[in-house]
Protein backbone atom coordinates (compact mmCIF):
# COMPACT_ATOMS: atom_id res chain seq x y z
CA UNK A 1 0.00 0.00 0.00
CA UNK A 2 1.40 3.42 -0.94
CA UNK A 3 0.92 6.85 0.57
CA UNK A 4 -1.29 7.99 -2.30
CA UNK A 5 -3.63 5.06 -1.78
CA UNK A 6 -3.78 5.68 1.99
CA UNK A 7 -4.71 9.33 1.55
CA UNK A 8 -7.29 8.54 -1.14
CA UNK A 9 -8.96 5.95 1.10
CA UNK A 10 -8.99 7.95 4.35
CA UNK A 11 -9.28 11.42 2.73
CA UNK A 12 -7.42 12.71 5.75
CA UNK A 13 -4.04 12.60 7.37
CA UNK A 14 -5.49 12.18 10.90
CA UNK A 15 -5.01 8.44 10.75
CA UNK A 16 -1.29 8.84 10.15
CA UNK A 17 -0.84 11.40 12.92
CA UNK A 18 -2.75 9.20 15.37
CA UNK A 19 -0.51 6.35 14.29
CA UNK A 20 2.52 8.43 15.17
CA UNK A 21 1.17 9.21 18.63
CA UNK A 22 0.60 5.61 19.56
CA UNK A 23 3.53 4.00 17.80
CA UNK A 24 6.20 5.66 19.98
CA UNK A 25 8.35 2.60 20.26
CA UNK A 26 9.47 2.75 16.63
CA UNK A 27 12.02 5.24 15.39
CA UNK A 28 10.61 6.80 12.24
CA UNK A 29 12.88 9.76 11.93
CA UNK A 30 15.39 11.85 13.72
CA UNK A 31 12.78 14.40 14.75
CA UNK A 32 10.70 11.81 16.74
CA UNK A 33 11.49 10.59 20.23
CA UNK A 34 11.44 6.85 21.12
CA UNK A 35 9.53 7.55 24.32
CA UNK A 36 6.69 9.71 25.48
CA UNK A 37 5.86 11.00 28.95
CA UNK A 38 2.13 10.39 28.69
CA UNK A 39 2.36 6.94 27.09
CA UNK A 40 1.54 5.19 30.37
CA UNK A 41 -1.63 7.25 30.81
CA UNK A 42 -3.14 6.57 27.41
CA UNK A 43 -6.21 4.39 27.20
CA UNK A 44 -6.27 1.17 25.16
CA UNK A 45 -6.85 1.98 21.49
CA UNK A 46 -7.61 0.08 18.29
CA UNK A 47 -4.43 1.54 16.83
CA UNK A 48 -2.36 -0.48 19.27
CA UNK A 49 -2.60 -3.56 17.07
CA UNK A 50 -1.34 -1.83 13.93
CA UNK A 51 1.72 -3.38 12.27
CA UNK A 52 3.93 -0.31 12.66
CA UNK A 53 6.90 -1.74 10.78
CA UNK A 54 4.74 -2.33 7.76
CA UNK A 55 3.55 1.28 7.68
CA UNK A 56 6.74 3.01 8.81
CA UNK A 57 7.53 4.09 5.23
CA UNK A 58 4.13 5.72 4.99
CA UNK A 59 4.71 7.68 8.16
CA UNK A 60 8.00 8.95 6.79
CA UNK A 61 6.26 10.02 3.58
CA UNK A 62 3.63 11.94 5.55
CA UNK A 63 6.12 13.94 7.58
CA UNK A 64 8.24 14.62 4.50
CA UNK A 65 8.20 18.24 3.29
CA UNK A 66 7.46 17.05 -0.26
CA UNK A 67 3.81 16.39 0.60
CA UNK A 68 3.00 20.08 1.03
CA UNK A 69 4.01 20.80 -2.57
CA UNK A 70 1.36 18.65 -4.22
CA UNK A 71 -0.22 20.35 -7.23
CA UNK A 72 -3.09 19.37 -9.52
CA UNK A 73 -0.55 18.21 -12.10
CA UNK A 74 1.38 16.08 -9.61
CA UNK A 75 -1.84 14.60 -8.23
CA UNK A 76 -2.96 13.75 -11.74
CA UNK A 77 0.41 12.14 -12.44
CA UNK A 78 0.12 10.12 -9.23
CA UNK A 79 -3.40 8.98 -10.14
CA UNK A 80 -2.18 7.92 -13.58
CA UNK A 81 0.58 5.88 -11.92
CA UNK A 82 -1.83 4.21 -9.49
CA UNK A 83 -4.91 3.75 -11.64
CA UNK A 84 -3.70 4.24 -15.19
CA UNK A 85 -4.62 6.97 -17.72
CA UNK A 86 -8.24 8.05 -18.27
CA UNK A 87 -9.96 6.03 -20.98
CA UNK A 88 -12.71 7.83 -22.87
CA UNK A 89 -15.91 5.92 -23.43
CA UNK A 90 -16.77 4.87 -26.97
CA UNK A 91 -19.92 6.98 -26.96
CA UNK A 92 -17.88 10.12 -26.31
CA UNK A 93 -15.39 9.36 -29.07
CA UNK A 94 -18.18 8.64 -31.56
CA UNK A 95 -19.60 12.12 -31.07
CA UNK A 96 -16.33 13.58 -32.31
CA UNK A 97 -16.29 11.43 -35.45
CA UNK A 98 -17.99 13.24 -38.36
CA UNK A 99 -20.48 11.24 -40.39
CA UNK A 100 -19.63 11.24 -44.07
CA UNK A 101 -21.53 9.88 -47.11
CA UNK A 102 -20.77 6.28 -48.00
CA UNK A 103 -20.61 7.15 -51.70
CA UNK A 104 -19.42 10.68 -52.28
CA UNK A 105 -20.46 12.38 -55.52
CA UNK A 106 -18.91 15.71 -56.53
CA UNK A 107 -21.01 18.87 -56.57
CA UNK A 108 -19.36 20.08 -59.79
CA UNK A 109 -19.50 18.17 -63.06
CA UNK A 110 -15.96 18.66 -64.33
CA UNK A 111 -16.61 17.55 -67.92
CA UNK A 112 -19.46 20.01 -68.35
CA UNK A 113 -18.76 23.14 -70.38
CA UNK A 114 -18.66 26.27 -68.25
CA UNK A 115 -20.57 29.30 -69.47
CA UNK A 116 -18.59 32.51 -69.48
CA UNK A 117 -19.64 35.01 -66.81
CA UNK A 118 -19.73 37.71 -69.47
CA UNK A 119 -22.06 35.76 -71.75
CA UNK A 120 -25.51 37.26 -72.31
CA UNK A 121 -27.91 34.84 -70.61
CA UNK A 122 -30.82 35.87 -72.82
CA UNK A 123 -34.37 35.01 -71.82
CA UNK A 124 -34.65 33.14 -68.48
CA UNK A 125 -35.28 29.42 -68.81
CA UNK A 126 -38.37 27.87 -67.27
CA UNK A 127 -38.52 24.09 -67.65
CA UNK A 128 -41.40 22.03 -66.29
CA UNK A 129 -41.34 18.58 -64.74
CA UNK A 130 -42.87 15.85 -66.92
CA UNK A 131 -46.52 15.09 -66.18
CA UNK A 132 -48.82 12.14 -66.69
CA UNK A 133 -47.29 9.06 -68.27
CA UNK A 134 -44.02 10.89 -68.88
CA UNK A 135 -43.63 11.70 -65.21
CA UNK A 136 -40.43 10.34 -63.72
CA UNK A 137 -40.36 8.02 -60.70
CA UNK A 138 -37.47 10.02 -59.31
CA UNK A 139 -38.19 11.52 -55.87
CA UNK A 140 -38.21 15.28 -55.41
CA UNK A 141 -35.84 17.20 -53.15
CA UNK A 142 -38.80 18.28 -50.99
CA UNK A 143 -40.03 14.71 -50.50
CA UNK A 144 -36.57 13.43 -49.57
CA UNK A 145 -36.04 16.15 -46.97
CA UNK A 146 -39.50 15.64 -45.47
CA UNK A 147 -39.04 11.90 -45.11
CA UNK A 148 -35.54 12.08 -43.62
CA UNK A 149 -36.11 14.60 -40.83
CA UNK A 150 -34.25 13.94 -37.60
CA UNK A 151 -36.21 12.89 -34.47
CA UNK A 152 -35.58 16.35 -33.03
CA UNK A 153 -37.01 18.05 -36.13
CA UNK A 154 -40.06 15.80 -36.06
CA UNK A 155 -40.57 16.52 -32.36
CA UNK A 156 -40.58 20.31 -32.84
CA UNK A 157 -42.77 20.07 -35.92
CA UNK A 158 -45.33 17.91 -34.12
CA UNK A 159 -45.27 20.19 -31.08
CA UNK A 160 -45.93 23.22 -33.31
CA UNK A 161 -48.85 21.43 -34.98
CA UNK A 162 -50.41 20.51 -31.64
CA UNK A 163 -50.04 24.08 -30.42
CA UNK A 164 -51.65 25.54 -33.55
CA UNK A 165 -54.49 23.02 -33.51
CA UNK A 166 -55.17 23.81 -29.84
CA UNK A 167 -55.47 27.50 -30.74
CA UNK A 168 -57.29 27.22 -34.10
CA UNK A 169 -58.98 23.85 -33.99
CA UNK A 170 -58.51 21.13 -36.61
CA UNK A 171 -60.46 22.90 -39.34
CA UNK A 172 -58.91 26.25 -38.49
CA UNK A 173 -55.42 24.74 -38.76
CA UNK A 174 -56.23 23.30 -42.19
CA UNK A 175 -57.45 26.70 -43.36
CA UNK A 176 -54.31 28.36 -41.91
CA UNK A 177 -52.00 25.89 -43.74
CA UNK A 178 -53.91 26.35 -47.02
CA UNK A 179 -53.61 30.12 -46.70
CA UNK A 180 -49.86 29.89 -46.15
CA UNK A 181 -49.52 27.77 -49.28
CA UNK A 182 -51.63 30.26 -51.24
CA UNK A 183 -49.53 33.22 -50.06
CA UNK A 184 -46.32 31.42 -51.04
CA UNK A 185 -47.66 30.67 -54.49
CA UNK A 186 -48.78 34.27 -55.04
CA UNK A 187 -45.43 35.54 -53.79
CA UNK A 188 -43.53 33.42 -56.31
CA UNK A 189 -45.82 34.61 -59.10
CA UNK A 190 -45.05 38.21 -58.14
CA UNK A 191 -41.32 37.41 -58.12
CA UNK A 192 -41.54 35.92 -61.58
CA UNK A 193 -43.17 39.10 -62.86
CA UNK A 194 -40.55 41.26 -61.15
CA UNK A 195 -37.49 39.26 -62.24
CA UNK A 196 -38.57 38.40 -65.79
CA UNK A 197 -41.34 40.80 -66.86
CA UNK A 198 -43.18 39.82 -70.02
CA UNK A 199 -44.17 42.21 -72.81
CA UNK A 200 -47.67 42.48 -71.34
CA UNK A 201 -46.49 43.16 -67.79
CA UNK A 202 -47.59 46.41 -66.19
CA UNK A 203 -44.82 48.26 -64.39
CA UNK A 204 -47.40 49.76 -62.02
CA UNK A 205 -48.83 46.41 -60.93
CA UNK A 206 -50.88 46.64 -57.76
CA UNK A 207 -50.14 43.79 -55.43
CA UNK A 208 -52.75 42.08 -53.30
CA UNK A 209 -52.89 42.45 -49.54
CA UNK A 210 -51.40 38.97 -49.21
CA UNK A 211 -48.26 39.86 -51.19
CA UNK A 212 -47.72 43.61 -50.72
CA UNK A 213 -45.75 43.17 -47.50
CA UNK A 214 -43.50 40.51 -48.99
CA UNK A 215 -42.75 42.64 -52.05
CA UNK A 216 -41.82 45.58 -49.84
CA UNK A 217 -39.67 43.27 -47.74
CA UNK A 218 -37.47 42.09 -50.66
CA UNK A 219 -37.01 45.41 -52.49
CA UNK A 220 -33.47 45.96 -51.21
CA UNK A 221 -32.52 42.41 -52.28
CA UNK A 222 -33.98 42.81 -55.77
CA UNK A 223 -31.68 45.79 -56.26
CA UNK A 224 -28.73 43.37 -56.00
CA UNK A 225 -30.16 40.79 -58.44
CA UNK A 226 -29.10 40.78 -62.10
CA UNK A 227 -28.77 38.49 -65.15
CA UNK A 228 -31.62 36.14 -64.30
CA UNK A 229 -31.04 32.83 -66.11
CA UNK A 230 -33.79 30.56 -64.78
CA UNK A 231 -37.09 30.96 -62.89
CA UNK A 232 -39.16 28.17 -61.37
CA UNK A 233 -37.26 25.73 -63.54
CA UNK A 234 -37.04 21.95 -63.21
CA UNK A 235 -33.65 20.34 -62.55
CA UNK A 236 -32.65 16.68 -62.55
CA UNK A 237 -29.56 14.95 -61.24
CA UNK A 238 -28.81 12.41 -63.92
CA UNK A 239 -26.59 10.22 -61.71
CA UNK A 240 -28.18 10.44 -58.23
CA UNK A 241 -31.69 10.26 -59.72
CA UNK A 242 -33.68 13.01 -58.03
CA UNK A 243 -35.55 16.07 -59.31
CA UNK A 244 -36.56 19.50 -58.09
CA UNK A 245 -37.63 22.98 -59.11
CA UNK A 246 -35.15 25.76 -58.45
CA UNK A 247 -36.79 29.11 -57.64
CA UNK A 248 -34.26 31.25 -59.44
CA UNK A 249 -30.77 31.28 -60.93
CA UNK A 250 -29.29 34.77 -61.15
CA UNK A 251 -26.38 36.91 -60.08
CA UNK A 252 -26.45 38.33 -56.58
CA UNK A 253 -23.98 41.19 -56.23
CA UNK A 254 -22.14 39.87 -59.28
CA UNK A 255 -22.01 36.19 -58.21
CA UNK A 256 -24.07 33.52 -59.94
CA UNK A 257 -26.29 31.75 -57.38
CA UNK A 258 -29.08 29.25 -56.98
CA UNK A 259 -31.66 31.37 -55.15
CA UNK A 260 -34.42 30.14 -52.88
CA UNK A 261 -37.16 32.59 -51.83
CA UNK A 262 -38.87 31.92 -48.50
CA UNK A 263 -41.66 33.61 -46.56
CA UNK A 264 -41.81 33.69 -42.79
CA UNK A 265 -43.89 35.15 -39.99
CA UNK A 266 -40.89 35.07 -37.65
CA UNK A 267 -37.57 36.82 -38.07
CA UNK A 268 -34.74 34.58 -39.32
CA UNK A 269 -31.61 36.72 -39.17
CA UNK A 270 -29.17 33.79 -39.08
CA UNK A 271 -28.54 30.93 -41.48
CA UNK A 272 -29.24 28.26 -38.86
CA UNK A 273 -32.75 29.74 -38.46
CA UNK A 274 -33.55 28.46 -41.97
CA UNK A 275 -33.29 24.77 -40.91
CA UNK A 276 -33.06 22.53 -44.02
CA UNK A 277 -33.18 25.34 -46.58
CA UNK A 278 -29.37 25.39 -47.13
CA UNK A 279 -29.45 21.64 -47.82
CA UNK A 280 -32.27 22.25 -50.30
CA UNK A 281 -30.26 24.92 -52.14
CA UNK A 282 -27.21 22.62 -52.31
CA UNK A 283 -29.40 19.83 -53.71
CA UNK A 284 -30.73 22.14 -56.43
CA UNK A 285 -27.24 23.36 -57.28
CA UNK A 286 -25.94 19.80 -57.61
CA UNK A 287 -28.88 18.77 -59.80
CA UNK A 288 -28.50 21.82 -62.03
CA UNK A 289 -24.78 21.14 -62.43
CA UNK A 290 -25.56 17.59 -63.51
CA UNK A 291 -28.43 18.56 -65.83
CA UNK A 292 -27.39 18.95 -69.47
CA UNK A 293 -30.29 21.37 -70.04
CA UNK A 294 -28.10 24.03 -68.39
CA UNK A 295 -24.76 24.96 -69.90
CA UNK A 296 -23.46 26.64 -66.75
CA UNK A 297 -22.70 25.40 -63.25
CA UNK A 298 -23.55 26.77 -59.81
CA UNK A 299 -21.07 27.10 -56.95
CA UNK A 300 -22.93 29.53 -54.69
CA UNK A 301 -26.37 29.85 -53.17
CA UNK A 302 -28.70 32.45 -51.67
CA UNK A 303 -31.66 32.10 -49.32
CA UNK A 304 -33.91 35.16 -49.05
CA UNK A 305 -36.41 35.24 -46.17
CA UNK A 306 -39.24 37.73 -46.80
CA UNK A 307 -41.69 39.01 -44.16
CA UNK A 308 -45.38 39.74 -44.52
CA UNK A 309 -45.20 42.88 -42.39
CA UNK A 310 -42.76 44.46 -44.85
CA UNK A 311 -39.70 44.21 -42.60
CA UNK A 312 -36.45 44.09 -44.61
CA UNK A 313 -35.83 40.55 -45.84
CA UNK A 314 -32.79 38.64 -44.62
CA UNK A 315 -30.53 37.42 -47.46
CA UNK A 316 -28.27 34.50 -46.48
CA UNK A 317 -25.40 34.02 -48.93
CA UNK A 318 -23.72 30.62 -49.21
CA UNK A 319 -20.26 30.64 -50.75
CA UNK A 320 -18.75 27.58 -52.42
CA UNK A 321 -17.35 26.29 -49.12
CA UNK A 322 -20.74 26.36 -47.41
CA UNK A 323 -22.56 24.92 -50.42
CA UNK A 324 -20.05 22.04 -50.40
CA UNK A 325 -20.69 21.40 -46.70
CA UNK A 326 -24.44 21.29 -47.21
CA UNK A 327 -23.98 19.17 -50.31
CA UNK A 328 -22.41 16.47 -48.11
CA UNK A 329 -25.39 16.75 -45.73
CA UNK A 330 -27.70 16.34 -48.71
CA UNK A 331 -25.87 13.19 -49.82
CA UNK A 332 -26.38 11.74 -46.34
CA UNK A 333 -30.10 12.55 -46.40
CA UNK A 334 -30.36 10.99 -49.87
CA UNK A 335 -28.68 7.81 -48.63
CA UNK A 336 -31.08 7.61 -45.67
CA UNK A 337 -34.04 8.01 -48.02
CA UNK A 338 -32.80 5.29 -50.37
CA UNK A 339 -32.21 2.90 -47.45
CA UNK A 340 -35.79 3.41 -46.25
CA UNK A 341 -37.28 2.51 -49.62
Amino acid sequence: MTFGMLVSHTKSRRFVYRLLQYCNTISVGKCFSTSCAWTSRKKPSQYGTVDTERYSSLVKAVVSSRVSYQTPDSLEEEDNTLYGPIVRSKSSSNKLTPVVPKNFHPLIKEEKTMLSEECDPGKPVRLSLPRGSERSDMPSVTRILQQTMSPQQLFYLERWKRKMMAELGEEGFKAYSANLFKQGKLFHAVLEDALAPSETSNEETEYSEDTAGYVESIQHVLDDISEVRAIESAVQHQVLKYVGIVDCVAKYRGTLCAIDWKTSEKSKPFLHNTYDNPIQVAAYAGALNSDDNYSYQIKNGLIVVAYKDGSPAHPHFLDFGKVTQYWEKWLLRLEIYMEKK
